[in-house]
């Protein structure tokens, strides 16, 4: 989950990924959920609870999915683990039913969705025949209340690498939620002290307009190789975005066509361009999406019905593990319209 970084810690952690390709890695997905979920600051029985729900997850990748992961991090916004599952399986032609005790296609007792429904805080499923299924459960204190936002993100370092050199943030709780992705040049240490430095400025910066904040990111890093930065700030009915670098912006609806923006060309930190914000029409029901260049663009161009249709809990998972560089960072933060 990461370590010092030239004397300090790469804040937040990355996500942790375990490939389902082997039956061992059920196991393997189930320790680190009640490792990381004691990490998240879970006690009493909530680590045994993520151990299981992970557990259930990985065990129907490796049944009935094609090319399974499961994804652990802590619950943006709220304290808590979020085990995140997506497939290319199958997908199931009737959720209704799986999600219900006693349902099964493998012979077995068929608790596995009924008992993650079950135990976890929030547990959200979407699945389409031909495509796979996404699915993204959360472990948290019985009176944690709901986060204000319907966000979600993911963010991985490049395989073989300890420390991850993206970041990502949102702020403000009311009004204005403002979100950042920074993506360090490079990888490794280096990348991660980059994009820690960010965040930890982003925190004071973050009610300011969105030039002033790359400015005042621009003066914070210009003691480090430097980064691309993406801003999404939500108002109602549209939203701002503000980019240096290969941050990009896609904003995606069911029934309208979805909208994309690249940042401009320099690095902050070092040659900033002026900064340039641009209006986009954001509504309830479409979601905005911020990704670095760890997650392919391509993906962009023609998204799938299913990428359309997916709420933004789970729409980063999705992208993160259809259309990941592994040779690089990967980050994705998405959230509703206002």
């Amino acid at each position: 989950m990461g370590g010092p970084v030239n004397g300090r810690r790469a804040e937040p952690s990355p996500t942790v990924e375990v490939r389902i390709d082997h039956y061992s890695a059920v196991h393997l997905a189930a320790s680190r959920a009640r490792e990381i979920a004691v990490r998240c600051g879970l006690t009493g029985p909530l680590p045994d609870q993520a151990g299981a729900v992970a557990s259930e997850l990985a065990s129907n990748l490796d049944k009935h999915a094609v090319d399974g992961v499961v994804y652990l991090q802590p619950v943006p916004g709220v304290p808590g683990l979020e085990i995140l599952a997506a497939d290319r399986g199958p997908g199931m032609a009737e959720l209704a039913r799986c999600l219900s005790d006693g349902y099964t296609t493998t012979g077995t007792l068929g608790t596995g969705l009924g008992a993650v429904q079950r135990i976890s805080g929030g547990f959200l499923v979407r699945t389409e025949p031909g495509e796979g299924t996404v699915a993204a459960a959360r472990i948290t204190p019985p009176d944690t209340s709901p986060a204000a936002r319907r966000t979600g993100m993911v963010r991985l370092p490049a395989e073989g690498e300890e420390f991850c050199g993206d970041g990502c943030a949102v702020a403000g709780e009311t009004g204005a939620p403002t979100a950042l992705v920074v993506d360090g040049l490079g990888h490794g240490e280096p990348a991660a002290l980059a994009a820690h430095t960010a965040l930890r400025a982003f925190e004071g910066l973050a009610d300011r307009t969105l030039p002033e904040i790359v400015q005042g990111l621009h003066r914070s890093l210009r003691h480090t190789r430097g980064a691309a930065v993406g801003l999404l700030r939500l108002h109602e009915g549209r939203a701002e975005y503000c980019g240096v670098g290969n941050i990009r912006l896609c904003v995606l609806s069911p029934r309208e066509e979805h909208r994309r923006m690249d940042g401009r060309p320099g690095v902050v930190g070092w040659n900033l361009p002026t900064p340039q914000v641009r209006s986009v029409p954001l509504r309830t029901g479409q979601v905005a999406v911020l990704y670095s260049d760890g997650i392919a663009s391509r993906w962009s161009h023609a998204p799938s019905p299913f990428l359309l249709r997916l709420p933004p809990e789970l729409l980063p998972a999705a992208l993160a593990h259809r259309h990941r560089k592994y040779r690089d960072d990967a980050t994705a933060l998405s959230m509703e319209g206002l």
